[in-house]
């Protein structure tokens, strides 16, 4: 299901594209592994999206939009499992080897297929009310940090605890049932730092001594990630004078904000004047990135995205699906920041950190 513009290559990704960029950042596989045998590192993810199965089947049964929601989640279960021990016994079967992006893919098109389009619209729903009742003390509890350099930490830090608001986690999606998440609680919570990259030190200099003309920030979740994490720090690079475009998902994948519900929730944000909290929102855009993934592909994203980004000079990609899972090592010819939360032990061991460490990846471009 692909919008029904052509997607096309992301214009800010260092050329040539071919031999600069590969999306999925852990290799699953290397060329002299054996191509009809599993390597350990692809078990042990093809074991990570099995185990998420039982709560993506629990969603898509509650899901009241589909007609025996009940014995098409059971379908889905059993469909997607088959086709992941499928990939145990040959790697190339389904459109093989997988990696994290073909992983996503093939579930969303399962669930597609059996007629599930959104199965967490409710939660979504849930979690975007409660964060807009708290935006506006969030906000001002920023706004009260005098001192710029600790703003800008504690903006980052609402990013992160934000970023927590992730079903397609296993462990996280049970927590969460369990008794929801306290933003401020998390804000607190984080691992200390010296995150596992940790570039905010760099990144706060850099903030005092230059403004970015235009910056492209790709979004991950619903409710507190987006907006008592990102537009907090959206909003406060509007006050520093830059343009701001948001880039949201085409289509529902997990609990991600799609571009539509990111209008509905910027139009609740905003009072008459179309200000956020007192700063002007007439250079905040709204983009749809064509993509329905948790994870991203900068190779496919919409005409609309790519002609909004070809002036932009700082590209954010924020989440672990499109910031660490995707795209940690990506290149791009003006300054990037990938910033998300590890949330997968796989991904804590690869990086060589801890679950539920920081990323924040700043590079900047010689100009």
């Amino acid at each position: 299901m692909e919008s029904a513009s052509e997607l096309v290559e992301f214009p800010l990704l260092s050329t040539p594209i071919d031999s600069h960029y590969r999306a999925s950042t852990i290799p699953y596989r290397f060329p002299s592994d054996n191509p009809r045998k599993p390597t350990p590192t692809e078990i042990s993810w093809i074991d990570l999206f099995l185990n998420s199965i039982p709560s993506f089947k629990k969603r898509a049964e509650s899901d009241t939009s589909v007609s025996d929601a009940a014995n098409k989640a059971e379908k889905f279960a059993q469909r997607y499992a088959d086709i992941l021990e499928d990939f145990k016994k040959d790697p190339e079967s389904h459109g093989g080897p997988p990696d994290c992006i073909l992983l996503c893919r093939l579930r969303e098109l399962i669930l597609r297929e059996l007629g599930f389009i959104d199965i967490f619209k409710k939660v979504k729903d849930e979690e975007n009310e409660k964060a807009i009742s708290l935006f506006e003390n969030v906000v001002r509890v920023n706004d009260a940090i005098e001192d710029e350099g600790k703003r800008i930490e504690n903006l980052v830090r609402g990013i992160f605890a934000g970023n927590i608001f992730d079903l397609g986690s296993a462990q996280l999606a049970e927590v969460f049932s369990k008794d929801g998440m306290s933003f401020l609680a998390s804000c607190q919570n984080l691992v200390p730092r010296p995150w596992v990259i940790d570039d905010l030190d760099t990144f706060k200099v850099k903030w005092s001594k230059k403004s970015w003309k235009k910056v492209i920030i790709f979004v991950d979740n619903s409710g507190a990630d987006i907006i008592l994490g990102i537009l907090p720090f959206a909003r406060e690079l509007l006050r520093h004078g830059s343009q701001v475009v948001l880039a949201a998902n085409d289509l529902p994948s997990i609990n991600d904000v799609t571009y539509s519900e990111l209008v509905e929730i910027i139009s609740k944000l905003k009072d008459e004047e179309g200000n956020l909290v007192g700063v002007s929102s007439s250079n905040l855009l709204i983009a749809n990135s064509g993509n329905d993934l948790p994870v991203i592909d900068l190779t496919r994203v919409s005409q609309e995205l790519a002609y909004l980004a070809s002036d932009a000079d700082l590209v954010v990609l924020e989440g672990m699906g499109r910031g660490i899972e995707t795209n940690l090592y990506a290149q791009f010819k003006c300054d990037s920041l990938k910033i998300g939360m590890v949330k997968h032990p796989e991904v804590a061991q690869f990086l060589g950190g801890r679950l539920y460490d920081c990323v924040f990846k700043y590079n900047e471009v010689s100009s």
